[in-house]
């Protein structure tokens, strides 16, 4: 997202009226999801694209802005064409295309049957807890994740009288942890290009938080105690496995991630083409479709980039930071420590809220993205902390919101109410509760 240096932010007075164009977004957004909603439509907060209801409000944040229309226009340009913004997208285009590929030369199906095999008869949901984790890792989508492994699950769960309700919850954590801890899924890009850190660093951040919810969450299910049954052995194909496992230790080493995701691609191509009848020419095709499943978060992100150029040249972004600077003081002690605290939670709050709001923890990221980094500047938190708790309290929301897209998927697999599902998804329960108590109990250094 487009930081401006201190100079520059100084010469921009702070401005509620420059944060009406995210009201206009955020109204436009939420307003269509309540009505389909009331309408008893199915996906009702996915019914108006979210790349459809910001241009209302890029109109009329080019209409407020002071500067002349063609600076204005400028302005939002600079916003979609800054570094961070295009290298964003560029990663969700090499991530998508790799996912594609992936699942068309076997590999998601490969990864669940080996997972299978591994699970003991009587731990069945801590089992799809870890092999929805494994592919939501590798994969870095929870929706593509909770695709494949639902209606697997679905059938397990008939097989061993397991309440769906349990099921549901454990794949749902299971995706969503891999979600937020991989290191090709779009919220770790946003995160990472937001706030300027590399993604191991955010990686190992990350695991400061989401083992223990791990462990605790794989305990709980497990003394659920529900059901157990022998599932049938599997045709283990472990050479379509090597590519996730490939993009894990590479991407952890500190490759660069568009090395990373390019071997990955052609990895997985490779093992398609060797083990079965996959062609190059399917590759390709695979390949652009990659492209084509991102195509909505690819554009969003290059308009919100021009949206938050357009606010914070006007002073929008100016006037939140500094009521956040006043709750934080208001919080905390005079020393850095409690500080940089305070600002942690304030973070957390910011992309919580939006998150709530726009169902979409990759777009509540974007859009808090900048003020997020300015806070961290200023209080000293550093970027892969800053980055960190973006993702996390943005994945915690998002597994705990009945709109959200995770658990209306989930819901309709295993024929349960969305508020059914999240009320199942206890590792974002877990999540909350031990990030709070890191982020309030952790030395800083």
């Amino acid at each position: 997202m487009p930081i401006q240096s201190p100079t520059s932010v100084a010469k921009n007075p702070a401005s509620f009226v420059a944060l009406l164009p995210l009201f206009v977004f955020l109204g436009l957004f939420i307003g269509a999801g309540l009505y389909f909603q009331s309408q008893g439509v199915d996906y009702a907060f996915y019914q108006l694209p979210s790349v459809i209801a910001i241009l209302p409000a890029i109109v009329l944040a080019i209409l407020l802005s002071k500067q002349h229309i063609n600076q204005a226009i400028e302005t939002f340009i600079e916003g979609i064409g800054h570094s961070n913004i295009i290298a964003m997208c560029l990663i969700y285009l090499l991530a998508g295309a790799f996912a594609a590929v992936a699942k068309a030369t076997g590999g998601v199906d490969a990864t669940v049957a080996l997972g299978l095999s591994f699970i003991p008869s009587n731990l069945l949901l801590p089992g799809f807890f870890v092999i929805a984790a494994f592919i939501a890792t590798s994969m870095g989508t929870s929706m593509g994740t909770i695709a494949a492994v639902a209606p697997v699950a679905l059938g397990v769960a008939d097989q061993a009288q397991i309440d769906y309700a349990l099921m549901a919850g454990a794949v749902m954590s299971g995706a969503l942890f891999g979600d937020n801890l991989s290191i090709i899924s779009d919220t770790t890009i946003a995160a990472t290009r937001t706030q300027g850190c590399e993604m191991k660093d955010k990686f190992r951040e990350n695991l400061v938080f989401s083992i223990p919810a791990s462990i605790i969450t794989l305990v709980l299910f497990a003394l659920s105690g529900q059901g157990q049954a022998d599932i049938a052995a599997q045709d283990i194909d472990i050479l379509k496995v090597v590519p996730y496992l490939t993009i894990l230790v590479l991407a952890v080493a500190g490759l660069n991630v568009f090395v990373v995701l390019s071997l990955g691609i052609v990895l997985a191509g490779a093992t398609g083409v060797f083990t079965s009848e996959y062609t190059v020419i399917q590759m390709g095709n695979d390949i652009y479709t990659g492209f084509t499943n991102m195509q909505e978060i690819f554009i969003l992100s290059m308009l919100v980039g021009g949206l938050a150029a357009l606010m914070q040249q006007q002073g929008g972004l100016t006037f939140v930071s500094r009521i956040i600077e006043k709750l934080i003081g208001r919080f905390s002690k005079a020393n850095g420590e409690a500080s940089s605290r305070a600002a942690e939670l304030g973070m957390a709050t910011i992309v919580a809220a939006t998150n709530t709001c726009v169902a979409n923890n990759t777009v509540s990221i974007v859009v808090t993205g900048d003020i997020a980094k300015e806070l961290a500047q200023k209080h000293g938190v550093s970027p892969k902390r800053a980055a960190s708790i973006l993702d996390i309290f943005a994945c915690i929301i998002q597994g705990l919101i009945p709109h959200g897209a995770q658990a209306l998927l989930i819901a309709s697999v295993f024929t349960i109410s969305p508020l059914t599902a999240i009320s199942n998804a206890w590792y974002c329960m877990v999540l909350a509760v031990t990030a709070v108590a890191i982020v309030i109990l952790r030395k800083r250094t």
